[in-house]
């Protein structure tokens, strides 16, 4: 099993040194040859949304990435990665470039907490999984999950802390506020890794 770790800019080494502790080989997506190598789940990690998306504009990779994911590619995504996926993003401006994918039917706030809670630690549960520990740096949330998506089935709500929500599941899609690879609890890289198991199974 190979999770490509998108490796622009941003907190990927974390997540590649998880990933492979937890088993699983790593490959870094780079530039638009990588993207032919094959992999079976997909990590986008935190950083800057914008200069991500640039570059992945820039680069060549944005309509193979996100074709992918559509198609049905497990991704998780941390922090900037969440903003990247999200349908929708409090505060942009119509017109501007198409710089996030929108395969994640919610809307999110970008630098929700502040300058006093920029960073700051909490512990929380995370459905299916339990109380894990939470690592916020200048983090967004979602404000909303799409009522749709939330009454399918295919939509779920998997965090919440201050209520606020931090984590959610769509379909192939999970994504959280919070940075998992920071702190030395795995289980939230297992349980993407059992999902990117599950789907070669059934492919």
């Amino acid at each position: 099993m190979t999770i490509a770790v998108l490796a622009l800019q941003g907190a990927f080494a974390e997540h590649e040194k998880m990933i492979r502790s937890l088993g699983a080989d790593c490959i870094e997506l780079r530039q638009a040859e990588d993207l032919k190598k094959h992999y079976d789940g997909l990590i986008l990690p935190g950083g800057e949304s914008t200069v991500q998306g640039k570059l992945l504009r820039e680069l060549g990779m944005f309509d193979t990435i996100k074709k992918q994911i559509e198609d049905g590619l497990p991704v998780l995504a941390t922090c900037a990665g969440m903003i990247l996926l999200a349908s929708a993003i409090d505060g942009q401006i119509a017109g501007q470039p198409d710089l996030y994918f929108g395969t994640l039917p919610v809307r999110v706030r970008r630098n929700a907490y502040g300058r006093q809670l920029a960073s700051f630690h909490a512990k929380a549960d995370v459905a299916g999984i339990g109380a894990v520990p939470m690592t916020f740096i200048r983090a967004p949330y979602v404000v909303e999950m799409d009522k749709d998506a939330l009454a399918s089935g295919n939509g779920q709500i998997l965090a919440v802390v201050n209520e606020r929500i931090v984590g959610v599941r769509y379909k192939n899609q999970f994504a959280f506020a919070f940075h998992p690879e920071l702190d030395p609890d795995t289980r939230i890289h297992q349980a993407f890794l059992d999902c990117v198991k599950d789907s070669i199974k059934v492919a």
